[in-house]
């Protein structure tokens, strides 16, 4: 008979659906929609039907985009997304704090400070990098390399750069900005965010507060037989914690699901060890969420996290259009929710190429940035920051395209790079919404080539 069978395939089916929990990737994707236009209609002050529109390009939403559906309400400051009515996710804008997931019955937490009083009355210590209006270059080399840097392909993936900024010792020679977008439009970062966490705990070991050598400050894993009690903040900073935690962003991973908590880090905590710790390398956001509530807890709380990024690091650098996002539960969102303009970006990247000072000050300990640009175990990944220098194939082919060795950038999804050029006294940052997938890396470095080949001394 072919009844047993068949009711054993559709036992099969249902125990698969209680694991992999469809429902629950398709709420992720909810929740990328609604979030992301929250930030993009009301932190950057984009066009919302555009901002759908790229962001179901993306991989993965690109294949739900039909019954894919938005609404805004902007006296309330909601997005609502949802799959033809269904699966619906809401995200809210909250002034000074950007945008959150409402997830749950309970409302998330307010952090209970006014962001304005924050921003530094004082002189930051770093020399201002422009003036108001924007730098457009008089070179000719440097013109040709922003214009490439903005050109479209006749067949998608399109690259819909948004910002370029050039910066060469210590000031801006040349920028450019798509429509809609000033000197002021504060921009998703994404896992550019993650180089932000470094640097905090970068702050954090400069004041004597936390140490990376040192088991990372989590109770949860205190406990006398619980193998994660020997993980080390520097293991979490490199990824190399051996947690089960790996992305692949395809909705049914432990990264794509921590999105669905209120308690990301929470969430993240709970994972199991898979692997010896130190010796495998898994790229994971949930990982770097770990070091957020690390970083909250060291602070003193929500309130104090954000003090302490204002006063320790966006004040001193002079960064004043930035929204930095926490979850529902108080915690810096640290693996992607930081957004801020491109000049600011810009600002952040001055902080690692002048190796940790700004203004005769050491906000990062003397060796820090070494720290962060130095390859995980076989990978081309640092502490936080992407690395040229390492011997993995992708840092080679990108010094082939023409960016140099010593070079350790910031990266987020879609394309967003903060590029770090010791040797030329550089940085170089690209702002966009690019869905191919390597975030078009060949674009990027015919930017920095092409920059480089521009200020060249004859």
């Amino acid at each position: 008979m072919l009844w047993p069978a068949v009711i054993l395939a559709i036992a099969g089916l249902g125990a698969a659906a209680l694991h992999y929990r469809p429902d629950q990737a398709i709420r992720v994707a909810t929740n990328v929609v609604a979030h992301n236009i929250c930030d993009k209609a009301f932190v950057s002050g984009l066009d919302p039907q555009t901002a759908f529109a790229e962001i179901t390009e993306r991989d993965g939403i690109r294949r739900l985009r039909w019954p894919l559906r938005f609404g805004i309400d902007r006296s309330s400051g909601i997005v609502t997304a949802s799959m033809a009515g269904l699966f619906a996710s809401r995200a809210a804008f909250r002034d000074g704090f950007g945008c959150v997931m409402l997830l749950g019955a309970q409302d998330p937490y307010l952090l209970k400070v006014d962001v304005a009083s924050l921003k530094g009355k004082e002189p930051p210590l770093l020399p201002e990098i422009a003036g108001p209006d924007i730098v457009t270059p008089s070179d000719a080399k440097l013109k040709a390399a922003l214009d490439h840097a903005f050109e479209e392909p006749a067949e998608p993936p399109f690259r819909r750069t948004k910002a370029v900024v050039v910066v060469r010792d210590g000031a801006v020679i040349a920028e450019r900005y798509a429509e809609s977008v000033g000197v002021h439009t504060a921009l998703p970062g994404f896992s550019m965010t993650k180089s932000v966490v470094n640097a905090l705990i970068g702050v954090l070991t400069q004041q004597g507060l936390v140490t990376p050598s040192l088991p990372a400050a989590i109770p949860e894993w205190r406990g006398a037989i619980d193998p994660r009690r020997e993980i080390e903040i520097e293991h979490l900073m490199r990824m190399i914690s051996g947690l089960e935690l790996d992305e692949t962003n395809s909705g049914f991973d432990a990264s794509s699901r921590m999105y669905l908590y209120d308690d990301m880090a929470g969430y993240a905590l709970q994972a199991k060890l898979i692997a010896p710790i130190g010796t495998r390398w898994a790229y994971s956001s949930p990982t770097t969420q770990l070091l957020a509530r690390i970083i909250r807890d060291a602070a003193g709380g929500p309130e104090q996290t954000l003090r302490l990024a204002w006063r320790e690091l966006f004040n001193p650098l002079g960064m004043r259009d930035v929204t930095l996002e926490f979850d529902g539960s108080g915690t810096l969102q640290g693996s992607s929710f930081m957004l801020a303009s491109a000049r600011d970006w810009a600002r952040f990247g001055l902080l690692y190429l002048n190796d940790g000072l700004v203004g005769g000050k050491r906000l990062l300990h003397e060796d820090w940035v070494d720290l962060s640009a130095a390859a995980t175990l076989d990978t081309d990944y640092g502490a936080g920051f992407w690395t040229n220098r390492s011997e993995h194939p992708h840092a080679k082919a990108r010094v082939a395209m023409g960016i140099p060795r010593d070079v350790f950038f910031a990266s987020g999804d879609l394309g967003q790079r903060i590029v770090i050029l010791p040797t030329q006294r550089m940085v170089i940052v690209r702002l966009g919404d690019s869905v191919d997938p390597t975030g078009d890396i060949s674009g990027l470095g015919r930017l920095v080539k092409e920059a480089i080949e521009a200020v060249k001394e004859p």
